[in-house]
């Protein structure tokens, strides 16, 4: 069993490929249509995630999309944690039995993994239980895992670059379209964010 973390997926929302560069050049693939992103991003997911796996998605799962939220939820795989974005109170109102597609729900989860104290939450923080201590990558015993920022370099990415090194987006913008491990979250932000 494996633990991963994902976000911002935006599954259904047309506009998230012109607007995050969601193309050949960032995925190798080239959409044609929502419906073509949908397809490759639950791909991705099922070639990545067991049955047995825990998934924390931190936020924006779908927006905007013309079908149920469900119908995406039944051919993902694996235990599936949902932490609350900004995009998800729409879609969430139409889902009255989030219990039979999730594990958990909430805004804010705060879990250990392997020694370390993961904080985990839609956005990023400037500070979370342990940050006074999370200055060196090396020695950090706490974490912030977010998303919602994609692969923006404006606004909080230079502050997060260069004074926040143990804040990890999850966002599938930069971490392969696809739910991913604590060490590969580590080894994707530290290439997004030229930090080593």
């Amino acid at each position: 069993m494996s633990v991963l973390f994902t976000s911002d997926l935006h599954l259904g929302h047309e506009n998230i490929i012109a607007s995050c560069g969601r193309n050949a050049e960032s995925c190798g693939k080239d959409f044609s249509s929502v419906e073509e992103m949908n397809a490759f991003l639950i791909d991705k997911w099922n070639r990545k995630v067991t049955e047995e796996d825990e998934v924390y998605i931190l936020g924006d799962l779908s927006y905007r999309s013309s079908i149920s939220v469900k119908t995406y939820l039944r051919q993902m795989r694996g235990h599936k944690h949902l932490i609350v974005g900004n995009h998800d109170f729409k879609w969430m109102k139409n889902v009255p039995d989030m219990e039979k597609y999730f594990e958990t729900v909430s805004n804010l989860e705060i879990i250990k993994l392997d020694g370390k104290l993961l904080t985990l939450c839609h956005y990023p923080l400037l500070e979370w239980n342990g940050s006074g201590r999370a200055k060196c990558q090396e020695t950090s015993l706490s974490w912030l895992i977010h998303g919602h920022i994609h692969n923006s370099r404006n606004g909080a990415f230079q502050y997060i670059k260069e004074n926040l090194p143990c804040a990890l987006n999850c966002g599938v913008d930069i971490n392969g379209f696809e739910p991913v491990t604590f060490e590969e979250l580590l080894e994707n932000n530290n290439r997004w964010y030229d930090r080593k």
